[in-house]
């Protein structure tokens, strides 16, 4: 056994660099391979026996197996390279390993690449090919680690969230949206005014709710006003109140948002349409908390954490002279911008199945529709697609039509195989279609198997097999 390849000169590289395990009785054979690595920086372990094999990767950590298919005298069945892969794969589901022999054997190569081999190479192999096949799969699986690892971040992240803190049922499952929900808990206890920012649609009311509710008037009173339902002449009634006679049907006094408000949150969603003369008033009420109602001389006093939200350019309203400066900075205190839908894609699936609810399928063309679509609604528009899908749909599985969503984009190219790991319809997509959808997706494997119709684990399996690195 050969612990450390090609000597102490590159041991203190080790550590650095990748290593690669290689399994073959062949002395010669071995040597060649560890040159060979060693001049292109990776890092190799010899063994000369399956069971020297599984003793190493027992104690070492390594990146990639080139495993021989025979290893006794006379031998060619290559059942030996069978069982040691079978080994290898069960200690170890996520190691590339790669198989090499100077006995080919078509049927068993397809059984193996099947059962999850990454390549199988003919003695004498070519050594460009070679190594280039190595630093691929090497890549990739650091990609794979890396991702594992980020996601086991987020969902750590995603608990300690959600155990410290009320969401109020928020569904989500994009980082995007995720680094807004963070911020709303860390600024909600804090006695400051927050503006959320965001495209109509988007979810800013629920941003609102979730800081209200973790908030430190959380079980005071919650009173929302959308100054963008009312008329320009009876937003400042809503907002402060109104004496009896104070304007034309007002046949009784009325209490203010304000006043309901006290002790607790207001949430005044579009700000941007509250006209400059109710401008005035709120940027009073916030500065001293006092107020009158209209038609009245006494002042009130209340105290009261206000939220507000805009879809509009509130710094070119400024500009234009429709909206005061001093109001923006005062509402501006902390501000939470939530993206659009389409600027937090892995959001789309999760929240779709929310909205059709339990015992409704999304079929796999309608996935990937949902994640091709813009959705200049957002989120209101999605709901609306997936309540018209689930009330119109002939079955519990929503289908690619059932959603009523324009032409899908042309199909992705693909080419026709027979072999074992072709998808259900004879079609597996070839690497430029795969590369395309991970670039679509911005590297997130999940989303770019949804566009493909597959499940991660197959497009990992392609691509593995196709040696592309996720970008």
């Amino acid at each position: 056994m050969n612990v450390g390849g090609h000597g102490a000169a590159r041991q203190c590289y080790a550590d650095a660099m990748p290593t690669v395990l290689i399994i073959d009785d062949n002395a010669g054979v071995a040597l060649a391979l560890d040159v060979l690595f060693s001049l292109h920086d990776i890092s190799t372990l010899r063994a000369a026996s399956p069971q020297e094999g599984l003793e190493l990767l027992a104690r070492h950590p390594v990146d990639l197996v080139l495993q021989d298919m025979n290893f006794s005298a006379d031998t060619t069945s290559g059942e030996e390279g069978v069982a040691l892969f079978r080994a290898i794969r069960a200690r170890h589901p996520e190691l590339p390993v790669i198989l090499l022999t100077a006995w080919t054997h078509l049927d068993a190569a397809v059984d193996l690449v099947k059962a999850g081999a990454a390549d199988y190479l003919a003695k004498p192999w070519n050594d460009t090919r070679l190594v280039a096949t190595v630093n691929n799969l090497i890549a990739l699986g650091q990609a794979r680690r890396d991702l594992a690892r980020r996601e086991q971040a987020e969902q750590r992240q995603r608990r300690e969230l959600e155990a410290g803190h009320d969401l109020r049922g928020m569904v989500w499952q994009d980082p995007a949206t995720e680094r807004v929900i963070h911020l709303a808990c860390q600024v909600a206890r804090a006695d400051v005014a927050v503006l959320i920012s965001g495209p109509n649609g988007a979810g800013k009311e629920g941003i609102a709710a979730i800081i209200q509710a973790n908030s430190a008037v959380r079980d005071g009173p919650y009173v929302v006003l959308n100054c963008g339902a009312l008329p320009a002449e009876l937003i400042e009634a809503e907002l402060f109140g109104a004496e009896a006679g104070a304007y034309t049907g007002a046949t009784r006094a009325r209490e203010g948002k304000f006043e309901a408000a006290d002790g607790g949150t207001l949430f005044l969603d579009e700000i941007g349409n509250l006209p400059l003369a109710g401008q005035m008033k709120l940027l009073r009420v916030l500065e001293t908390g006092r107020f009158e109602r209209l038609g009245a001389n006494r002042e009130r006093q209340v105290k009261v954490r206000v939220i507000s939200a805009t879809n509009a350019d509130l710094p070119a309203m400024i500009r234009a002279g429709t909206f005061r400066e001093d109001l923006f900075y005062r509402l501006n205190v902390i501000e939470l911008k939530v993206p659009p839908l389409a600027a937090r894609p892995a959001d789309i699936v999760p929240l779709a199945h929310h909205f059709l609810g339990a015992g409704k399928q999304l079929h796999a063309a309608a996935q990937a529709a949902l994640l091709a679509h813009g959705w200049p609604g957002n989120v209101r528009e999605l709901k609306n697609v997936m309540l018209r899908a689930g009330l119109l749909a002939r079955s519990d599985l929503i289908q690619l039509g059932d959603l009523g969503l324009p032409a899908a984009p042309a199909p992705i190219s693909a080419t026709t195989t027979a072999g074992p790991a072709a998808d259900d319809a004879g079609r597996e997509p070839d690497r430029d279609a795969i590369g395309l959808a991970l670039a679509r997706a911005g590297g997130v494997v999940a989303q770019a198997a949804a566009e493909l119709g597959l499940s991660r684990q197959a497009l990992y399996r392609r691509m593995e097999r196709l040696g592309i690195v996720r970008p």
